[in-house]
């Protein structure tokens, strides 16, 4: 995680944050429990985190197509284009640090590869 913090750019979203957008982006709208439970926070701290997102332009708020009653958030293009600038950053600064390491070392990350995937699938973490 340290890595991640190192390589993201100062842009104001903290990782909690910059994770709802990420999973709002691949699995689609949801709801505030939904969100609060996939990253282990209180539905409060959710609701305050979805509105401070929001006012920022990065999700926004709608009613359920089939219930009415229920709100669920969606990510805004403006919240996918600081995701795919985030993204950008990271993958270039860790480009800059793998052209610093030997052969040896990029053969060991490679290999390391499938055991980081399957660690992270049965964790229920994704990128």
């Amino acid at each position: 995680m340290r890595l991640v913090r190192k390589l993201s750019p100062p842009t104001g979203l903290s990782l909690t944050a910059a994770g709802v957008l990420a999973a709002l982006e691949r699995g689609g709208p949801r709801r505030l429990t939904e969100l609060a439970a996939a990253e282990g926070v209180t539905q409060p701290a959710m609701t305050q985190l979805i509105s401070r997102l929001q006012e920022s332009g990065l999700v926004e708020r709608k009613p359920d197509a089939v219930d009415r009653r229920v709100v669920t958030v969606h990510i805004t293009r403006k919240g996918r284009d600081e995701l795919a600038y985030r993204r950008g950053v990271r993958a270039e600064r860790l480009e800059g640090l793998l052209t610093d390491i030997s052969p040896e070392h990029h053969a060991a990350l490679a290999a390391a590869i499938p055991a980081i995937t399957a660690l992270t699938e049965l964790a229920g973490v994704t990128s």
